[in-house]
């Protein structure tokens, strides 16, 4: 779900937050982070994690407040489903917000999610199956995210999950009362305009004008959810770009984690890095103000999710 970021751009990002705050250490961003830290984006036995080094990674990072994406369908081989996830946000109801999941292609999908949502989850996603953004099948969950007044969160990939990002303005119009939020590889990479759709992690120059940061300018229902490599490779790509992108959108933008790493430090990942951590740093190199990095790393999702 995340791919490594060369050790020359995390070190700039890294430098560049410690110029800002010079506290800052590698891998502990919540030495200058707010008091509340709120992850979006972080799944149960995610590339085989135990909830022990689950509870470790959150704790090293500073995040107080932890939003569980459960699996289903195909997404079972790599994460925890409903369940899991269930079971964990009981176990420690303070630290979670819990979301539900469902195979968009079944026919059961409406009433999986229902269920769920009868059992307290608060959203629907991570969305990532081989269905059209604008098609029947998901068009069925946002009804019900429309009735049942809950965020989506979609993750957008080239002609493998949530195919046809070019028509998705059709859903932002269709349902203006659902909070949406864009992840993954072709979400962040159309921050450019001149985007090759078949390259998943772009690097260099963002032409300006991109499909993504259109979206996220003319629709007030759509946020972008930074996590993963991809969240973290479209900030740290084009330094000039990313600085005025998180400027303008400051109001639109939440972190997440999505980093299967099993400690916060980059433990059991080849690269020895923390998706999570690495992005934080970028994030507080990159915001213009103290202010601008708390409503990121905590401000919008509260107000998406009613966290005060």
């Amino acid at each position: 779900m995340a791919r490594s970021f060369s050790r020359r751009a995390f070190l700039a990002a890294a430098a560049g937050a410690a110029a800002c705050s010079p506290d800052l250490r590698v891998n502990e961003p919540a030495a200058v982070g707010p008091q509340a830290i709120l992850d979006v984006h972080c799944h149960t036995l995610h590339s085989g994690r135990t909830n022990e080094q689950l509870l470790a990674h959150q704790k090293e990072l500073g995040v107080t407040k932890t939003v569980l994406l459960p699996g289903e369908g195909w997404m079972l081989e790599r994460i925890g489903g409903n369940e899991q996830c269930a079971e964990l946000a009981a176990a420690h109801p303070d630290q979670f917000v819990l979301f539900a999941n469902a195979d968009a292609a079944v026919d059961e999908a409406v009433e999986i999610l229902s269920g769920q949502l009868d059992a307290g989850a608060a959203g629907i996603g991570e969305q990532k199956f081989k269905v059209a953004i604008d098609g029947r099948e998901m068009r069925r969950i946002f009804d019900l995210a429309s009735e049942r007044q809950v965020p989506v969160l979609v993750h957008f990939e080239h002609e493998m999950y949530n195919l046809g990002i070019q028509n998705f303005h059709k859903i932002l119009e269709a349902y203006p009362d659902v909070t949406f939020l864009g992840h993954a590889q072709t979400w962040w990479g159309n921050i450019d305009a001149s985007l090759d759709q078949t390259v998943m992690y772009p690097k260099g120059s963002v032409k300006p004008g991109g499909l993504t940061d259109r979206y996220l300018a003319d629709y007030s229902n759509i946020y972008g959810d930074l996590s993963a490599g991809s969240g973290r490779n479209a900030i740290t790509r084009d330094e000039e770009f990313a600085r005025g992108f998180v400027d303008r959108h400051q109001d639109k933008l939440v972190w997440g984690s999505d980093c299967p790493c099993q400690d916060g430090r980059g433990a059991g990942r080849s690269d020895d890095q923390c998706i999570g951590a690495t992005c934080l740093a970028a994030l507080r190199n990159l915001a213009p103000n103290d202010e601008a990095y708390r409503k990121i790393v905590w401000g919008n999702g509260a107000k998406i999710l009613g966290l005060g």
